[in-house]
């Protein structure tokens, strides 16, 4: 009996062996197993992220009920007390390691983005996930709560995250988007909480172009004002420069506002950008395309288990989180690669059942 002919046996196809033993070997995973290999670890992590477990006693039940699939995965019997230890104990770099692995291989399976440039466009948000301060004190960040930040970069070819980091709370999103990998041609769009006029300038000495919502008490001087008759949901289309005490000094260089008019949500919002050559549409609905990151969020927050965790050391937590965005990105290639309509959340409602349902 093959033991690809599941599912789950397909999913962990996508994941080489070689590949795989290849981090646990950097982190020195397996020094101190006892019999319990990370391959284990990771396939019974993944299996609860998967089949929606509460916690280590439904992974654990869960295991025993399949236990002739999993033995043909090469999985022995798992107890909770050892995957408890497991969890606390190895390195969660791991797994943060298997992730960009193989986010790297996958890439090339990516779609193309909607827009008619070439140029890479990314969208860049942070998400908090609020723990309980009694039970995660490691993770404190005001005087009654405790909580960790999800930053994000994703890719809009394919919708899907190209870096992750996770840091406390309290880390300020303008701290977190400078380690966010960047290069020439890169297109960046976010919200006007990441609005720094001293990156602005960088980005535009470097060729990256950003589109955000300018805020409402920026200080400009207008420098011409483009004709946007042609336009039916464009308000203004106008170069500026930044003249206000602060943000003059930070970027003297030309930027440009949009102001758009969304029929939908019946709302009109002004943004700035770099960008000269694109017409206002597009930069409008570059801003627009935004949602998509909201999108995400909402669906690993609602579909994988990274509200709620296993263990309560800071190891286990991230290690946990590392594995649900593993698990997406195998969910997502197989919503891809399937001749359905699937998504993501879509496939977690059923992907439970489908689990184990032999496959030719």
């Amino acid at each position: 009996m093959s033991h690809h002919t599941t599912t789950f046996g397909q999913l962990l196809q996508l994941i080489t062996r070689h590949e795989f033993e290849k981090w646990v070997k950097k982190h020195r995973g397996d020094a101190y197993s006892k019999g319990f290999s990370c391959w284990s670890q990771f396939t019974a992590m993944l299996f609860g992220q998967l089949s929606s477990q509460k916690g280590l006693r439904g992974i654990e039940s869960g295991l025993s009920m399949n236990k002739n699939n999993f033995y043909h995965l090469g999985i022995g019997k798992v107890k909770r007390s050892t995957l408890s230890y497991a969890n606390n104990n190895r390195p969660h770099q791991i797994y943060q390691d298997l992730f960009y692995s193989i986010l790297g291989r996958l890439h090339g399976d990516k779609k193309k983005h909607k827009f008619k440039f070439k140029n890479p466009l990314y969208s860049i948000d942070a998400s908090t996930i609020d723990l309980c301060l009694n039970i995660f004190p490691w993770a404190n960040f005001r005087q009654n709560k405790a909580g960790i930040k999800l930053h994000v970069k994703l890719d809009h070819s394919g919708y899907i995250p190209s870096f992750v980091s996770v840091t406390d709370a309290k880390v300020h999103e303008m701290n977190a988007i400078r380690e966010i990998p960047k290069k020439k041609g890169d297109i960046f769009v976010f919200d006007r909480g990441y609005n720094d006029y001293k990156e602005f300038s960088k980005y535009c000495k470097e060729g990256i172009y950003f589109v955000t919502r300018i805020k409402k008490n920026a200080v400009y001087q207008v420098l011409k004002e483009c004709n946007v008759e042609k336009y039916e949901d464009i308000g203004f289309d106008k170069y500026i420069k930044m003249t206000g005490m602060k943000t003059g000094k930070e970027c003297p260089q030309r930027l440009r506002i949009v102001e758009s008019y969304d029929p939908e949500t019946e709302n009109t919002i002004v943004l700035l950008t770099n960008h000269f050559s694109w017409s206002p549409e597009t930069i409008a609905g570059i801003y627009k395309d935004r949602w998509q990151i909201e999108i995400f969020f909402k669906t690993i927050k609602q579909n994988l288990k990274i509200k709620s965790f296993f263990g309560t050391s800071k190891n286990a937590v991230l290690m946990q989180i590392w594995i649900a965005m593993i698990s997406f990105l195998l969910l997502k290639y197989l919503s891809d690669s399937s001749s359905s309509v699937w998504t993501v959340g879509s496939l977690m409602a059923v992907i439970p059942i489908l689990l184990f349902m032999k496959k030719d």
